[in-house]
């Protein structure tokens, strides 16, 4: 791995972090409110999937160190986080549909592509091939988890669910990649990080149309909801996303 590689991708890392450590806001919010409130699941534990089948690819990669490390982060970040949406659900329905997408997703799907890649793939080039490719569709998807987001900010005019930070950091994080894909000739790890970097632009254009709108009705906690979303550097991506995630994440 040459010099500038090493650099982008330790910058990179940096990003990610600060992505991966972005709701934690927001669940200090949910903690003391001992609710998740109107804040969804699914992007977490979608950002979760994400992170292990990044990890696996990683360490699965020759010189995928950089990309296993921030997503071995991740994957404890994430992890912590569908925890604790699973202890504070706001009602026994949605703890129980979290409960089954996890289930599905990061303890079903995962379990499947790592059983299927180590016993039923011969050849480090085609397992790297496959795993590549869905972590790269999944990807896709996680950029634009967020986006969900956006139908409510337009229909509330508030950026209450969809704060600066987070958005600001996914469309860094995705330029970052994108980069580092491009210098490592790596396309897998490019498309779905170009493709983040522009959808993170839209939900920087998004924030900045409604930031400054007035909502006729506001909860009496609506200052700390401000605070969470505007006076915090790690900013969620969450709210709504909470978003979600995530990452992501490389």
């Amino acid at each position: 791995m040459n010099s500038t590689l090493f650099i982008i991708g330790v910058i990179g890392n940096i990003i990610s972090v600060l992505v991966f450590v972005s709701p934690i806001p927001t669940f200090w919010r949910i903690v003391r409110n001992r609710s998740t409130e109107d804040f969804e699941a699914a992007p977490y534990v979608l950002t979760l999937l994400n992170t292990l089948l990044w990890l696996y690819y990683g360490l699965t990669k020759p010189d995928g160190l950089l990309i296993a490390t921030v997503n071995g982060f991740g994957a404890v970040m994430e992890t912590i986080y569908v925890v604790l949406f699973l202890v504070y659900a706001a009602d026994n329905v949605k703890r129980v549909k979290t409960a089954k997408l996890v289930a599905a997703l990061d303890i079903g799907f995962f379990g499947i592509v790592f059983v299927a890649t180590t016993f039923a793939i011969g050849g480090l080039d085609m397992k790297i091939i496959v795993i590549g490719l869905i972590c790269a569709c999944l990807s896709v998807f996680m950029y634009g988890s967020p986006l969900a987001a956006v139908r409510t900010v337009i229909a509330s005019r508030s950026v209450e669910y969809m704060p600066f930070f987070l958005s600001f950091f996914l469309f860094l994080n995705g330029g970052v990649w994108a980069m580092y894909a491009i210098l490592d000739r790596d396309v897998f790890l490019g498309v779905p990080n170009g493709i983040g970097c522009f959808l993170g632009g839209i939900q920087l254009v998004i924030y900045a149309a409604y930031k400054n709108s007035k909502v006729g009705c506001q909860s009496p906690n609506n200052d700390e909801v401000a605070y969470d979303a505007s006076t915090s550097l790690l900013s969620s991506d969450d709210r709504r996303y909470g978003q979600n995630d995530v990452s992501i994440r490389v």
